[in-house]
């Protein structure tokens, strides 16, 4: 048995788009996935796909936002699929709009799931890495942490993360766990085709327009970001720790 086969990874925000890509990734690796999102129905696809290709998975419903949630979310997974030593907080809404008129709802909402939900999951999997002596911590942030107009919440939120990150970097690197932070560029979801539709155009023409603006010529695609993950989870990654590496088709400020 390779070590990857007994590993157990929790996604967040795996039921679509870059989570649910990477579940998949995490699984073909050889891991336990525990597809983690806030309606369990909506996992069912990632987990049948999983479970279809030979793998091992389970649907979690949790609000990362919520403690008492997350807790027993972690506690059901450790119970039926094995302590996690793989996390990827990837979980996120969008609630964009110009400073003026962003409400302290669309400001906490985006601050809650982002940055207080990578802080819950990772302090509630901690324990489990610890005790195993080893362990994998991702946290998806993004380019818009450099700053993006019209989300000053979403941005704050990203930066966050790498702060976050580089410090239980600093924190846990003697129990053998990493914390690393991938920064993805445009990359076709359901939150970009939010975004196009904000800016009053199609994501058609949002994708081409992006794609002249990006040195590699194309947007991003999920399993992009999943390779990369794929990686940081990996036993090769352990002198990998508190980077922040941006995967968004060529170099950022």
């Amino acid at each position: 048995m390779s070590l990857s086969s007994s590993r157990v990874a929790v996604v967040t925000g795996a039921a679509r788009g870059i989570g649910a890509a990477t579940a998949v990734r995490l699984a073909a690796d050889g891991m336990a996935v525990a597809v983690l999102d806030l309606d369990e129905a909506a996992c069912a696809p990632v987990v049948d796909a999983i479970t279809g290709a030979g793998g091992r998975a389970m649907p979690v419903s949790a609000d990362v936002s919520d403690s008492t949630r997350v807790q027993a979310a972690v506690a059901r997974i450790a119970e039926e699929l094995g302590p996690p030593t793989v996390l990827v907080n990837n979980a996120g809404v969008l609630r964009d709009n110009l400073l003026f008129k962003m409400t302290e709802d669309d400001w906490d909402t985006v601050l809650d799931v982002h940055l207080k939900g990578a802080f819950l999951m990772t302090r509630a999997v901690e324990k489990y890495m610890t005790q195993q002596n080893w362990g994998r911590i991702i946290n998806l942030s993004s380019i818009s942490a450099l700053g993006n107009r019209g989300q000053a919440n979403y941005s704050a939120a990203k930066a966050g993360l790498q702060g976050f990150t580089k410090t239980i970097a600093i924190e846990l690197g003697k129990f053998g766990i990493t914390a690393n932070v991938i920064g993805p560029g445009f990359v076709v979801t359901e939150m970009t085709r939010a975004t196009a539709e904000r800016m009053g155009m199609s994501f058609d023409t949002l994708k081409q327009h992006m794609a002249g603006e990006i040195p590699v010529r194309r947007v991003g695609e999920p399993e992009d970001i999943a390779h990369v993950v794929s990686f940081l989870a990996s036993e090769n990654a352990g002198y990998v720790s508190g980077q922040v590496i941006y995967v968004s088709g060529g170099p950022q400020g």
